[in-house]
């Protein structure tokens, strides 16, 4: 009996490794820049404002550029419901490019996403769900210049962060704090290629909160990302990892001047 286990074990562990051998990894040193903005228009409704300007070599050459528009909805003090849409630039960057044929691409998105916050003791945690529904820029010719067609793909996406003061027992203005993210995402439907396991980010941060309008936080990123296509018969998976910086703005503009 132990020997037929000790025999499956090892068949299990060969078979990872040729698994993994099969892979093509590559690197790359990344920087990601971003602005946040929150318009609070009265006690159930909000305005969501973003652009991320992502990097590769940290800030030389283009990864990709993120615009993001949203309306928030507070279902519960506790609750947030956002749609919104999103328009991206993908730049063909590292060794395997993620369009086949080494050209950038456009992609438009719409989301839905339900964020869920509590605290116990001095802990903030989140949860964050958001679906994408993702019209992405393809080329029927390497001639062309533009795409001319839109493949649709499904995501869907996770996110646990949570976040403690460094100074007294809450993120209270001019105070330092510290922040733990990490964000899974899944693919599915029918035109998903290899990539249902499409990709993962893990952010470490250290942040100060200076009023409630304005804080910044910043730290390292790990993004662990796989192709959708596959090269030379092998999955391509990418290893990105560098610097991250967030401006986040909140206003209210609920508030009747005296």
């Amino acid at each position: 009996m132990r020997i037929g286990l000790f025999v499956l074990l090892g068949f299990v562990l060969q078979n990872s490794v040729v698994a993994q051998n099969t892979r093509l990894n590559e690197q790359n040193a990344i920087g990601w820049y971003g602005y946040f903005g929150t318009i609070k228009l009265n006690q159930k409704i909000g305005l969501h404002t973003e652009y991320q300007f992502r990097r590769d070599n940290v800030i030389t050459d283009w990864q990709q550029s993120l615009l993001r528009v949203g309306v928030n909805y507070q279902l519960h003090p506790k609750a947030q419901l956002r749609l919104g849409y999103a328009w991206i630039e993908t730049f063909a960057y590292g060794e395997n490019f993620l369009n086949a044929l080494g050209k950038d691409f456009t992609e438009h998105r719409t989301y839905q996403m339900l964020t869920l916050t509590d605290k116990v003791g001095i802990v903030d945690f989140s949860h964050r769900f958001m679906l994408e529904q993702r019209w992405i820029g393809r080329y029927s010719s390497p001639s062309l210049d533009k795409e001319d067609d839109y493949l649709f793909l499904n995501r869907m996406r996770y996110m646990f962060r949570f976040q403690v003061p460094l100074k007294g027992r809450e993120i209270a203005d001019k105070t330092p704090y510290m922040a733990i993210y990490d964000e899974v995402f899944v693919g599915f439907g029918k035109n998903v290629n290899e990539n249902v396991f499409d990709q993962n980010r893990i952010g470490i941060l250290l942040g100060y909160r200076f009023s409630p309008k304005f804080r910044i936080e910043g730290g390292f990123l790990n993004q662990t990302l796989q192709l959708g296509r596959e090269v030379n018969g092998r999955n391509v998976f990418q290893y990105n990892n560098g610097l991250i910086i967030n401006t986040v703005f909140n206003f209210d503009a609920s508030k009747k001047k005296k």
